[in-house]
C-alpha cells in the first residue's frame, strides 16, 4: 500500500470522496456489464479491407469499388452516396445502403471559448447518448471522444460515472464521431476557419480500456492510411484510463504507439480507492508499473492525469509523494498534467486554490517531474464530460431534441 510520507497540515482539511445528496457511505457499483447490449448495425468502419472486399463481391460488384466507397468515407469524409461519382448509381447505392448505415444523430451542439470549442450530443442507433468535444488550439485542432454510453467506473465525481453503463460502443460508433468532427473542421465549422483534426483523445465518455476491441479496432481505422482508415498519426492519439492493468498491457502488445493517459488523481491508495474505485482491484503501483511498462516498450512518455480537488487530493505532501512514486521507476518516462475541476460552487467538488495548485505544481517540479498545468476548456457549456447527455437523457418524453 502506497502511503504518505508527510502528514496534512491542520490548516488544510481531508476531504473525503462522497455522493452529494446520498446517503453517508453510499456508493456507486462498479460494474463491466453494460445494461444493454444492442448490437449496432455492420458499418464499413467495422471491416477490414479484405472484408470490404468481401462484401462486394458478394453484392455481385468489382472488388474495387470498396476501396473506392472507403476512399470517399475516410478521405473525402462524406457518406452520402449522391457524392460519389466515380461510382456506378446502382453500385453506390447497393454498397453504401450495405456498409453506410446511419449510426449517430446529432442531438445538440454548443460552442464555448468564441466558437473555437464545440460540444456535440450524438443519439446512437438504439437511443443511448454520447458527447464528444472538437477544440482548435494554435497549431492544433483536438477531438475528445466517446467510447461508451456511460461509464461502470463509479469514480463518484465524474458526472458520466454518475450514469452507470449503458453500453460499449461500436468500433464504427467512434470513427463516425472522428470523421464528422473532422468535417466540421475542414468546412470551418470552428472559429478561425479551415482547418483539419490532427489530434483524438480518448476522454469522452466512458473507460476506454473497458472496451478494448472496440477501441483498438478505431485506433487502427485512425491510423492506418486510405482506403483502410484516416490516416492519423498514432503520436497524436490518446488513450486514456484509470488503470485496468491487464488492458494496459494489451494496449502494450498492440504495437501502436498512441500516448497513454493514466487517469491517477491520488498518489495514496486510501485515497484512491475512495476516488477511484476500480483501485480496489488495481492499486497505485500496480498502475503505475503498468504505465511504465507501456514506456519501456513504446518509448512514449505516459501522460499522468491529475483532476485537482479543492482539499481532497490536492495537499502539497501528495504532489512530493506522486514525484517520489514516478521517480521510483525512473526518470523523464512521465509528464503529469494537473487538471483543474471546473468549479462547482457549494460542493465538495469544486476547483483548487490557485495558490494551492502551485504549491502542488512546485512540489512535482521540485522532483525533476516534467507538470503542465492543462488548459480547461468548455466550463460554460457544461464541460465536464457527461453533463451535457445527462440534460439530454433526462428530458420528459417526447421533449424536442434541438439540432
Amino acid at each position: 500500500m502506497t502511503t504518505p510520507t508527510t502528514p496534512a497540515p491542520a490548516s488544510r482539511p481531508q476531504v473525503r470522496p462522497a455522493l452529494e445528496g446520498a446517503a453517508p457511505g453510499t456508493k456507486l457499483e462498479l460494474t463491466f456489464t453494460a445494461r444493454r447490449r444492442g448490437k449496432p448495425p455492420r458499418h464499413l468502419a467495422d471491416l477490414e479491407v479484405d472484408e470490404r472486399k468481401g462484401v462486394a463481391k458478394e453484392l455481385g460488384l468489382p472488388a474495387f469499388r470498396a476501396d473506392q466507397l472507403s476512399r470517399h468515407y475516410f478521405s473525402h469524409l462524406t457518406n452520402d452516396p449522391t457524392a460519389m461519382t466515380d461510382l456506378p448509381a446502382d453500385a453506390r447505392e447497393q454498397l453504401a445502403g450495405t456498409l453506410l448505415p446511419s449510426l449517430i444523430t446529432r442531438v445538440r451542439d454548443l460552442e464555448a471559448d468564441g466558437g473555437a470549442t464545440i460540444k456535440s450530443v450524438w443519439r446512437l442507433f438504439d437511443g443511448a447518448v454520447v458527447e464528444s468535444v472538437l477544440m482548435r488550439y494554435p497549431g492544433r485542432t483536438t477531438l475528445c471522444v466517446s467510447s461508451q454510453a456511460g461509464c461502470g467506473m463509479a469514480c463518484p465525481f465524474c458526472a458520466t460515472g454518475q450514469q452507470g453503463l449503458t453500453r460499449n460502443l461500436s468500433t464504427a460508433e467512434i470513427v463516425e464521431q472522428v470523421r464528422l468532427a473532422a468535417a466540421t473542421a475542414r468546412d470551418g465549422g470552428l472559429a478561425g476557419g479551415p482547418t483539419r483534426l490532427s489530434n483524438v483523445v480518448f476522454m469522452g465518455m466512458g473507460e476506454p480500456l473497458a472496451n478494448p476491441r472496440a477501441v483498438f479496432g478505431a485506433v487502427r481505422r485512425m491510423v492506418d492510411p486510405a482506403p483502410a482508415g484516416l490516416g492519423l498519426s498514432a503520436r497524436n492519439i490518446t488513450v486514456s484510463t484509470v488503470g485496468l492493468v491487464p488492458a494496459i498491457d494489451k494496449l502494450t502488445n498492440l504495437g501502436i504507439p498512441v500516448t497513454l493517459a493514466l487517469s491517477l488523481h491520488a498518489p495514496d491508495d486510501e485515497l484512491r480507492d475512495e476516488l477511484i474505485p476500480i483501485n480496489s482491484r488495481w492499486k497505485v503501483g500496480e498502475a503505475l508499473d503498468a504505465a511504465h511498462r507501456y514506456y519501456k516498450a513504446t518509448g512514449r512518455r505516459v501522460s499522468i492525469e491529475y483532476a485537482l480537488i479543492k482539499d481532497m487530493n490536492d495537499h502539497a505532501w501528495r504532489g512530493r509523494l506522486l514525484a517520489e512514486e514516478l521517480n521510483k521507476r525512473g526518470h523523464g518516462w512521465a509528464h503529469v498534467n494537473p487538471i483543474p475541476l471546473n468549479p462547482t460552487p457549494g460542493s465538495i467538488w469544486t476547483a483548487s486554490e490557485r495558490d494551492v495548485e502551485a504549491a502542488f505544481v512546485a512540489e512535482l517540479r521540485a522532483g525533476g517531474i516534467t507538470t503542465t498545468v492543462r488548459d480547461t476548456r468548455g466550463s460554460d457549456i457544461d464541460g465536464a464530460c457527461g453533463q451535457l447527455a445527462a440534460q439530454v437523457i433526462e428530458q420528459p418524453t417526447g421533449a424536442k431534441d434541438e439540432g
